[in-house]
């Protein structure tokens, strides 16, 4: 007789039996309660997010750091995300989902005073890693939290989940630039984040946690580990380094790409992210009626079209460009998961760790080694040409832009691909 990750035997049980024993793993938690809570947490993450958007400049002028230091200290928070949904997908079902949440808790803390009190590029470098880890670890716990507490509905759920994080991002662009327009400098922009910090680690004090959806159902780590290296998965994973460097990569740099193009580029962020959780919180029924593949090639078309027009639009108009890219990456990161969590189910939260690891380790990639050098060399090289200095920021964001243009090119063709081999909808692995 063999028995799961937490000791419950799985040989012989039928489907009644594993239906009791979710019921009965579920009679003692709040499901409301976890799920407002790591909704605050989710929160948290992309107000970490949204206000290290509006740094980045003040950052480099008062420590005198180049694009591509920058871009090595921006990429450390994409780099401490993968590296903690890694950890937490590995042992998420061994140590449990609470003991876990703790330690993203303990890091956001850490990461955000150490931000606070930085002297320069290191103690940066170390901080901002930090509040990645934190963050990485909140997806590694939240993602596999919700679809265990809501196994009959996830990719909706997990898209209300995913709200927050475009939410938090309007929230933290709204305070970043109003707390700008005052006089307050980065370091009072950061510590607000620790006030929905401590809030989130007051909900989930006390509560009681579920096992992970495939320790309650008897998958074993086989199973998972299967799971997690079939044809489907591999190629979701890869089609995440593109959705997210094309969803993430764009709006975190959105202040050094579109500063000087005539428009408020912190409201551009804001506007964006509006949108975006607005297409989230009301998305089920698009989601129903498209299917998941079918709503992530909808959303490979108006991405693409949505980075062009902010690359080739200045002005007023960007707002309305803005508007199609928001269309566009709105669906993008929960509809992934959710993709993965219903097709391929028995990869679990692991599987759920892994997709989100490799989008925020592509993004930590693409920003180190691209985006941060490639605007250095774009100065460097229009300087050289004598280009007027007003012209030199919005020439080479433009031209990273560009750059990033190609990344939906790749998704409407593979996605394309997916919705056609997708369409016997009882595929799962």
């Amino acid at each position: 007789m063999s028995k799961n990750d937490s000791g419950f035997s799985t040989f012989g049980r039928s489907s009644f039996q594993i239906e009791k024993h979710l019921q009965h793993n579920m009679s003692n938690i709040n499901p409301s309660r976890l799920f407002n809570a790591s909704c605050m947490a989710l929160t948290v993450t992309s107000m970490t997010f949204a206000i290290r958007a509006g740094m980045l400049t003040p950052l480099g002028q008062e420590f005198n750091l180049t694009d591509t230091e920058l871009g090595w200290i921006a990429g450390m928070a994409f780099f401490g995300f993968p590296v903690a949904t890694t950890i937490g997908g590995f042992f998420v079902d061994q140590f449990g989902m609470k003991r876990l949440m703790w330690v993203a808790f303990a890091s956001h803390l850490l990461g955000l005073v150490l931000t606070i009190f930085a002297g320069g590029f290191w103690t940066l470098f170390l901080s901002t890693f930090l509040v990645g880890f934190a963050n990485g670890m909140v997806e590694a716990v939240c993602n596999p939290l919700v679809a265990s507490m809501y196994t009959k509905n996830k990719t909706a759920m997990l898209n209300k989940f995913h709200v927050w994080f475009p939410g938090g991002i309007v929230i933290g662009a709204l305070l970043s630039t109003g707390m700008k327009s005052i006089g307050m400098g980065w370091q009072l922009q950061v510590a607000t984040i620790l006030i929905p910090t401590l809030v989130y680690g007051w909900m989930f004090w006390g509560q009681v946690f579920p096992r992970t959806e495939r320790v309650d159902t008897g998958v074993t780590t086989a199973e998972m580990f299967k799971a997690v290296v079939s044809p489907l998965f591999l190629f979701m994973a890869v089609c995440m380094f593109f959705t997210a460097n094309t969803e993430l990569s764009t709006n975190q740099w959105i202040d050094k790409l579109l500063g000087n193009a005539g428009a408020n580029a912190l409201l551009i962020l804001a506007l964006v992210n509006g949108i975006m959780a607005v297409g989230r919180y009301f998305g089920e029924p698009i989601i129903h009626r498209l299917s998941p593949s079918g709503v992530l090639l909808m959303s490979g078309i108006l991405s693409l079209l949505g980075v062009y027009l902010l690359r080739t639009t200045e002005g007023p108009a960007l707002y309305a460009a803005a508007v199609i890219f928001a269309l566009g990456v709105c669906y993008f990161w929960p509809t992934m998961l959710g993709f993965v969590n219903e097709y391929i189910p028995k990869s679990g939260a692991l599987g759920l760790s892994l997709m989100g690891g490799v989008g925020m380790f592509g993004n930590w990639a693409y920003q180190t080694f691209f985006i941060g050098p490639k605007l250095d060399t774009e100065k460097a090289r229009l300087t050289l040409e004598g280009v007027a200095a007003d012209r030199v920021e919005l020439m080479a964001g433009q031209s990273v832009l560009s750059s990033i243009n190609m990344l939906p090119i790749f998704l409407v063709l593979a996605f394309g691909a997916l919705w056609f081999y997708m369409r016997d909808e009882n595929k799962t692995t």
